[in-house]
C-alpha cells in the first residue's frame, strides 16, 4: 500500500517508523515535494529501500545449512526430510546438532508431517529427536508467551500433554544414543515446563555438558532455570553466570551469561528502558569484564548463533548507559538482530527495539 501518510516524521527525505501494535514497518521518502509511504509487514523484503536496508530477524542466523533445512521442512514436508536429515547427520558435534535441530523449532506445520516420518522410519533416531524438539516448542506455543495467570485451562492442558510426549520421545532418544547431548538439552526445556524440580533440572544440565562441554545453549537454559521467574534467585543466577564464564577458556561464548543475567534482573524489576538499574558501577565493570572475555576476545568465534551474545551485550551496555560499548556491539552484529533479547522489549516485533536502541546509542 502506498499513500501520503501524514503521520510519518517530517524533516527528512527518507526513513522508517513502526506501528508496534500492528507489527508493521513503514518506509517513507519524498518525491516532487510530496511525502509518500510504503507499508510492509516486518520481515518482508523492501522494494523501496534506503541505502541501508532495514534489518530483519534471520531465523537461520546466516547459516546456509539451516536456511536450506528450514526451506525443505516448510515447503517439502515429509518429502523434504531426506535433505533435512542429511544436514543433521553431517552436524559437526553435539552443540552443532542442537543448533540445527533447534533451528527448526518454529517451522509451521512440522508437527504434522514429522510424525509420519517417525511412523514410517521407527529406527530413525534423528527423526524422533526432531519430532520431540518440535513437541517442546509446540507446547510452549499452546501456553503462549504471556504471564502464567493469563493462560487458559485448555492452554495448560495442551502445554502439559505436548511436553509429556516430548519428554517420552527425548528419553527414548537418550537411551538409543547415550553419547548425544541434544536430547538432554531439550529435556532441560521440557522439564522446566513440567516443573521437574531443581535436582532433576541440574542433572539434565550436567548430562548435556558432560557430552558437550561449554554447550552455550544449555548454559542459557540453565540460567533461565535459576532465574527468579522460575523459582530461583538473582544471587544464584549471577553466581552461575560468573562461575561459568571464569571456568571457560577466554573467548568462550559463556561470557554472554553475565549480560543475560543482568537483563533478566532488569526485566524482573519491570523492564523499564529508562531504568538506571544497570548503571551501577559494579554492574558496568562486570559487563566490561564479561565482554572482554567473550565477544571482544580474539578467540571469540562467529559461528552458529553467535549473534545472540552480541545482541545481548548491545542491550545490556545500552541499559547501563555505556553508549560507546553498545555502539561497538551494534557495529559488530551489523544487520543481524536476534529475537532474544529484543523480544523482552517487544515480543511481536523484536526488530523495532533493536532499531530504536541502535539509533539511541548513535550506532
Amino acid at each position: 500500500m502506498i499513500s501520503s501518510r501524514s503521520g510519518a516524521p517530517r524533516g527528512r527525505s527518507s526513513g522508517w517508523s513502526t506501528d508496534e501494535g500492528a507489527g508493521t514497518v513503514w518506509v517513507w521518502w519524498t518525491r516532487g515535494g510530496i511525502r509518500r509511504t510504503a507499508r510492509h509487514p516486518e520481515g518482508a523484503r523492501f522494494l523501496l529501500r534506503r541505502k541501508n536496508r532495514v534489518p530483519v530477524i534471520d531465523r537461520a542466523y546466516g547459516d546456509p545449512r539451516l536456511a536450506a533445512m528450514r526451506t525443505a521442512a516448510l515447503h517439502g514436508g515429509a518429502a523434504g526430510w531426506p535433505e533435512v536429515r542429511g544436514h543433521l547427520a553431517a552436524a559437526e558435534g553435539q552443540e552443532d546438532l542442537t543448533f540445527l535441530v533447534g533451528g527448526l523449532h518454529d517451522v509451521v506445520g512440522m508437527e504434522r508431517w514429522i510424525g509420519e516420518v517417525v511412523a514410517a522410519r521407527p529406527d530413525d533416531t534423528l527423526a524422533l529427536l526432531v519430532s520431540a524438539a518440535r513437541q517442546v516448542t509446540w507446547a510452549w506455543q499452546a501456553r503462549g508467551s504471556g504471564r502464567a495467570d493469563s493462560v487458559t485451562e485448555d492452554g495448560w492442558t495442551l502445554f502439559r500433554e505436548r511436553l509429556v510426549v516430548a519428554e517420552e520421545q527425548l528419553l527414548d532418544v537418550a537411551e538409543r544414543e547415550p553419547s548425544w547431548a541434544t536430547p538432554w538439552y531439550f529435556l532441560q526445556i521440557a522439564g522446566r515446563g513440567l516443573q521437574v524440580g531443581p535436582d532433576v533440572a541440574l542433572r539434565r544440565f550436567e548430562a548435556t555438558c558432560r557430552r558437550a562441554p561449554g554447550h552455550a545453549a544449555a548454559h542459557r537454559q540453565y540460567l533461565q532455570q535459576l532465574s527468579k521467574k522460575w523459582g530461583g534467585s538473582h544471587e544464584r543466577m549471577h553466581a552461575f553466570a560468573r562461575e561459568s564464564m571464569l571456568g571457560a577458556p577466554e573467548g568462550s561464548r559463556l561470557g554472554e551469561l553475565v549480560a543475560e543475567a543482568y537483563l533478566e534482573e532488569w526485566l524482573d524489576a519491570g523492564g523499564d528502558p529508562d531504568s538506571a538499574r544497570l548503571r551501577d558501577p559494579r554492574v558496568v565493570r562486570a559487563l566490561h569484564e564479561a565482554g572482554a572475555r567473550s565477544v571482544h576476545h580474539p578467540a571469540f568465534e562467529r559461528s552458529r548463533d553467535w549473534a545472540i551474545a552480541v545482541n545481548s551485550f548491545a542491550l545490556a551496555f545500552g541499559l547501563a548507559g555505556e553508549d560507546a560499548a553498545a555502539r561497538t556491539m551494534f557495529r559488530m552484529v551489523a544487520k543481524q538482530p536476534t529475537e532474544s533479547p529484543w523480544n523482552y522489549l517487544n515480543g511481536r516485533s523484536p526488530v523495532v527495539p533493536f532499531l530504536a536502541w541502535r539509533n539511541r546509542v548513535g550506532a
